[in-house]
């Protein structure tokens, strides 16, 4: 049990994992299960890759921490690889996903006072998204459940219905500066966006002299089967924040941004104790080494076919079970009738790991290094599980 003395922010379950291998996780029983959580979203090659494990231990031998006042070991390559793989010239790192998300709403606003206009900080954000559990990010969110409770909230935040680009337009103001958004809302229920919208988002940017933000922290770093969600639409944003994948498990997140996009960041702007560290720079890079192999992402997306659509088979099967099943790559809902919760639970009691949603949602954020014997072995318990259901109801 959790000890009283830890902050009751949590809803944990009672299952304790001891180590993980590949796909797999254990207890200090033994008990073996499946992983399609992965650390929601977060173990990206799984548990304890032979890559991350050699080159981790060789960094931890030698250099943990020197602080920002120096050269960092791995940062300028860990920098160059990211901005040579995506639209970027620019990156900052960082501890977390919504630190990130904080380093762009601060370039953002400083963007604008740098080319006079102080007036632009207003950022237009979604309905369902999720930002962070900073007073900011939360403010950026705005939604309810994590706000309640914690005004007042940061101001300069206005919020749309996802996919609605009309409804965009219209909160359109002189004080208007960006535009963020996920290109797949994660915790809001794995909903992607439309084609066309980040297209129409663009559009509307370059119209009224906006950036243009994506929250990749969870759709991004191969995921949907392309190293960085947005691609699926053809349309680049000036900044994007990364985190969760990237590290591989090591804390790590990264504001990357056009040259222009930065303009406003000089030195003393902004800043990390902790971020660029030599541990979580080797995490990204040995992220990246094998991420960006040849054919790691067509592989990604081939699993990740074979997946959905065998989700698909269950879903015909159990309809009253299963009312929709969406995503991109190996970020997949599942939309289920009974409580989400309830379903987690019980595909949890039979060593399959997953995780609850918005929307009623059930999410499979699988490593991305599993293979079709993976995706059988946990089809197999899914559909153990919608039978249970059906059969109860």
């Amino acid at each position: 049990m959790t000890s009283p003395h830890v902050l009751p922010v949590y809803n944990r379950s009672k299952l304790m994992f001891e180590r993980g291998e590949g796909v797999y996780l254990y207890t200090p029983e033994g008990d073996k299960y499946l992983d399609f959580a992965g650390g929601i979203a977060v173990n990206a090659l799984g548990h304890s890759h032979p890559h991350m494990v050699k080159t981790m231990q060789e960094q931890v031998a030698k250099l943990w921490h020197v602080s920002n006042l120096y050269q960092i070991p791995g940062l300028d390559r860990l920098a160059d690889r990211l901005c040579a793989n995506s639209f970027a010239e620019r990156a900052f790192f960082c501890n977390s996903g919504a630190e990130a998300v904080e380093c762009g709403i601060k370039m953002v606003r400083k963007y604008h006072d740098e080319t006079g206009n102080p007036n632009k900080f207003r950022i237009i954000a979604f309905e369902g998204a999720f930002h962070g559990r900073t007073l900011a990010t939360i403010s950026a969110s705005g939604g309810e459940k994590i706000t309640k409770g914690f005004g007042p909230l940061t101001p300069g935040f206005d919020h749309a219905p996802f996919n609605d680009l009309q409804a965009v337009e219209k909160l359109i103001t002189p004080e208007t500066g960006a535009i963020l958004v996920e290109p797949i809302q994660g915790e809001g229920g794995i909903k992607p966006a439309e084609p066309g919208f980040l297209k129409g988002l663009r559009t509307l940017a370059d119209k009224h002299g906006l950036l243009l933000m994506f929250d990749e922290i969870q759709c991004g770093v191969g995921r949907t089967g392309k190293l960085f969600a947005h691609e699926w639409y053809e349309v680049t944003p000036d900044i994007m924040s990364i985190a969760k994948g990237i590290g591989g498990g090591f804390p790590l997140g990264a504001c990357l941004a056009t040259e222009k996009a930065a303009v406003g960041m000089k030195p003393g702007s902004h800043g990390s104790t902790y971020g660029s560290n030599p541990l979580a720079m080797t995490a990204g890079n040995a992220v990246l080494d094998v991420v960006l192999e040849k054919d790691f992402i067509k592989n990604v997306q081939k699993t990740a076919d074979y997946l959905m659509a065998a989700l698909k088979k269950v879903a015909g099967n159990y309809g009253g079970v299963i009312a929709e099943i969406r995503g991109k790559g190996l970020m997949i809902g599942v939309k289920v009738t009974p409580p989400n919760t309830d379903v987690v639970e019980k595909l949890r009691n039979k060593k399959l790991l997953s995780v609850a949603a918005s929307d009623n949602v059930v999410r499979f954020l699988p490593p991305l290094v599993i293979t079709p014997q993976h995706c059988d072995e946990a089809i197999e318990i899914i559909n153990e599980v919608c039978k249970e259901i059906s059969s109860n109801a």
